[in-house]
C-alpha cells in the first residue's frame, strides 16, 4: 500500500488516504471519511510537498500503518507449539477495548480455566466439528429459503428470527445481574439469536447449572407480559400462546433443543451498569442442553436482542474480543466506540438477526488468490457461535492449495472431521504458517492472527459455504466491531 501512496507522489497526483487503504486520487473513496476529512488530509498531503521525498515516504507509510493496522504486510506467522495446547491456568487478561465509553464486560471460553462455571471436559475437536456442522448447516439452510438461493443482501429477504442449532456450539459467556436485588447469572453469548431466557423456578424440566435458578418471585422488578402486550405480539414465529394471559415464549434450534416459558421483564445489571425493563424468556422446560451455564444472550439484530433494547442507553454499535485461546478471556462492549477499525459495509435483511459482509477475495503469503469475484457473490455472515470458517468451494480449494504449497516443510497428517488440510508437527517447538488475509468490500483487510489459521493441526476453513460463513476461530484476538447505526463491521487487531 505504500508504493501507491509512493507512485501519487513521485508523479506529483493527489492521493487519498482512507481507514483501510491509500488511494489513487480518482479512485472512489471507499470508507466512512468524511469529506472535510478527506479534504484536511489531501491538504495535508500537499503542504508536505517541500519535505524532502524520502522523509514524506517514511511519514505516508507510518500513517498508514496506523490506520490499517488490521492488515499488514507481513507474509507469515510463527506459532509456539506449547501455545497451541489446553490450558489448565487463566493467565492475566490482556484484553484492551477501544474505547472508555458504554459498558464493558469480560468474556470467557465456556470450557476453559477462566470459565465462571465448573465445566465438564473440554468437549474433543471430533465433537466440536460434529456440533459446528449441524449449526452452519442450519444457518445456510435458513438463508437458502428465505433468499430464494442463500445471497446476503440488502433487500427485503425475510430471515427466520429462529435461527440457531444447539446450545451445546456456543463457546463463550459473560456474567450479568438479573433482578432486583441482583441475581448473577452466566449466559452464553450469540449473535444468531435475538430472544435471551433464562432458566426459572419453577422448572420442569431444567439443566444442572452452576447458579441458581432465577426465582421470579425474589425479584421486586420482575413483570411477565400479558398476551396482550406489544412485547408479546413483536414475538412473532417465538410466540407460543398463553397460559393464565402471560405470554408465552418458545425457541427452537436446529437439532431439536428447545426452550420454553414465560416472556417476561425485568432489571439487567451489566457491571456498574442497569438497564430497566430488559425483556426475556423465564424458561420453565428446557431440552437438548447438559451444560452449567444459565441461559443465552441474544446479540444479534432483532427487536428482541441485547443491543437493540439497549440501544437507547448505549447507541447502535456494540463491540466484542475472542480470546487467542480458552485459557484466556477477552470482553464485550456496548455502546462501543467506532474509531480505530477497519471497516467494511454491514449488510442486512429486513429481518435482520444475522449481520452480513462481504467477502471478496483472499491472500496466503501476502499473495493474492485467483479466485473470481462472483464466487463470493453469495455474502458472508459474521457469526460468534460457527466455530470454522465456511467458504464457496472454489475459494476454498484454492485457499488449500496455497496454504499446503506454504506448508511444504511440514508432512501431511490425516484429516480430521471436515479439516482436510493437517500437518504432523511432532517434534517441533514453534511453526511459522504462510499469512493468511481475508479481503471485505470497501478495501478491509484483515491479517489473521496465527491461533486464527490453524486449529490443532489442521488449516481452520472448510468448503461448501453459501453463503459464507466467518467463524469464531478467525475472529480471535480482534476486537470486531458491529456498528448498526453506522452500517459496518469493524476490525481492530491485537486486542485481547
Amino acid at each position: 500500500m505504500c508504493s501507491e501512496a509512493a507512485e501519487a507522489f513521485y508523479e506529483m497526483r493527489p492521493a487519498v488516504v482512507s481507514n483501510a487503504t491509500i488511494q489513487h486520487g480518482r479512485k472512489r473513496w471507499k470508507s466512512a471519511a468524511t469529506v472535510p476529512e478527506v479534504a484536511r488530509r489531501q491538504s495535508t498531503l500537499v503542504a508536505m510537498a517541500s519535505v524532502p521525498k524520502l522523509l514524506l515516504l517514511a511519514l505516508l507509510c507510518s500513517y498508514h500503518s496506523l490506520v490499517a493496522h488490521a492488515a499488514d504486510d507481513r507474509t507469515h506467522k510463527v506459532l509456539d507449539i506449547e501455545s497451541m495446547k489446553p490450558k489448565t491456568v487463566c493467565s492475566e487478561s490482556k484484553a484492551v477495548p477501544s474505547s472508555s465509553v458504554g459498558t464493558t464486560l469480560p468474556l470467557r471460553h465456556r470450557h476453559g480455566p477462566c470459565s465462571p462455571v465448573s465445566s465438564k471436559k473440554m468437549p474433543t475437536l471430533e465433537e466440536i466439528l460434529q456440533r459446528d456442522e449441524l449449526r452452519a448447516a442450519y444457518i445456510q439452510r435458513k438463508f437458502s429459503r428465505a433468499t430464494g438461493g442463500g445471497s446476503v443482501q440488502q433487500t427485503d429477504a425475510t430471515v427466520p428470527t429462529t435461527l440457531g442449532t444447539s446450545l451445546n456450539t456456543l463457546e463463550y459467556v459473560i456474567t450479568v445481574g438479573l433482578g432486583s436485588p441482583a441475581a448473577t447469572q452466566t449466559m452464553l453469548i450469540d449473535t444468531g439469536s435475538d430472544v435471551s431466557w433464562v432458566q426459572c423456578q419453577p422448572c420442569s424440566q431444567c439443566h444442572d447449572q452452576a447458579d441458581a435458578l432465577f426465582d421470579p418471585s425474589a425479584s421486586s422488578t420482575y413483570s411477565p407480559f400479558s398476551c396482550s402486550s406489544g412485547a408479546c405480539a413483536q414475538l412473532g414465529q417465538e410466540g407460543a400462546g398463553c397460559t393464565s394471559s402471560q405470554c408465552q415464549y418458545q425457541v427452537q434450534y436446529g437439532d431439536g433443543s428447545t426452550t420454553t416459558g414465560t416472556y417476561s421483564a425485568d432489571t439487567l445489571k451489566l457491571g456498574s451498569s442497569s438497564v430497566n425493563s430488559f425483556q426475556f424468556g423465564c424458561s420453565n422446560v428446557e431440552s437438548g442442553f447438559n451444560d452449567q451455564t444459565d441461559g443465552l444472550m441474544g446479540l444479534g439484530g432483532g427487536a428482541q436482542s441485547l443491543v437493540s433494547q439497549t440501544a437507547g442507553t448505549f447507541g447502535k454499535a456494540f463491540s466484542y474480543c475472542l480470546p487467542a485461546s480458552p485459557g484466556s478471556s477477552g470482553f464485550l462492549t456496548l455502546g462501543a466506540g467506532t474509531s480505530g477499525f477497519v471497516k467494511t459495509p454491514m449488510l442486512r435483511s429486513s429481518q435482520p438477526t444475522f449481520y452480513g459482509v462481504l467477502l471478496q477475495a483472499i491472500r496466503v503469503g501476502g499473495k493474492q488468490l485467483n479466485i473470481p469475484s462472483s464466487v463470493f457473490s453469495g455474502g458472508a455472515i459474521m457469526d460468534s457461535g460457527t466455530v470454522i470458517t465456511r467458504l464457496p468451494q472454489a475459494a476454498y480449494s484454492a485457499l488449500s492449495s496455497a496454504f499446503k504449497a506454504g506448508m511444504k516443510q511440514y508432512p501431511s497428517a490425516p484429516s480430521s472431521g471436515l479439516l482436510d488440510t493437517c500437518f504432523n508437527f511432532d517434534g517441533q517447538t514453534s511453526i511459522t504458517l504462510p499469512s493468511v488475509q481475508l479481503v471485505f468490500s470497501g478495501g478491509a483487510v484483515v491479517n489473521l492472527d496465527g491461533n486464527g489459521i490453524i486449529l490443532d493441526n489442521c488449516l481452520a476453513f472448510a468448503g461448501g459455504g453459501n453463503p459464507s460463513i466467518i467463524g469464531n476461530v478467525q475472529q480471535r484476538t480482534f476486537e470486531v466491531l458491529y456498528d448498526v447505526g453506522g452500517r459496518s463491521v469493524g476490525f481492530r487487531a491485537g486486542a485481547c
